[in-house]
């Protein structure tokens, strides 16, 4: 085999072998799982506005509700202990507010989606448990349960 050849040969063995590592890297960053691209997709919803959500912010030394907004609003934490929440205010006329909420190491906050995207098909069940709380439990109703059952301490829900 001449030399020519041969370096022909080497070349394009090394040009699949480099196409195939730039395939097999391309199609393995395309590895997301659902839920991420499930949660991407409802953060994107809630901050265009389409979702209502509940804003509570809890003093954990005093166990109280400090207070509560409910609305179409995006929520973004600014490190520094700081919170800032713009809210719909009226969509047609494009008036907005924003509100900035400081935390302490007392405060805690708490965001829940109250009408829901359509973006998932699973249900959920989230429960808060501190001891300092009364016991919440919030579920949809796809898991079946009768709500009402719940807040009346069956089913193993704490009082």
């Amino acid at each position: 085999m001449s030399e020519l050849k041969r370096m022909k040969l080497i070349s394009r063995a090394i040009l699949v072998v480099a196409v195939a590592m730039i395939i097999a890297i391309a199609l393995s960053g395309c590895q997301i799982r659902e839920s991420e691209r499930v949660s991407y997709n409802i953060s994107k919803q809630a901050d265009n506005f389409n979702v209502t959500r509940r804003l509570t912010v809890f003093n954990m030394r005093t166990d109280k509700c400090i207070m509560q907004m409910t609305g179409k609003m995006s929520i973004q934490n600014e490190g520094n202990n700081e919170i800032s929440v713009i809210v719909e205010v009226d969509r047609r006329r494009n008036i907005y507010q924003k509100h900035l909420i400081y935390l302490n190491e007392w405060t805690m906050y708490t965001v829940e989606d109250v009408t829901g995207a359509s973006v998932s098909r699973y249900a959920y069940e989230v429960e808060f448990m501190p001891q300092a709380l009364s016991p919440i439990r919030i579920t949809t109703d796809e898991l079946g349960e009768d709500i009402e059952q719940i807040y009346n301490g069956e089913e193993g829900a704490e009082e």
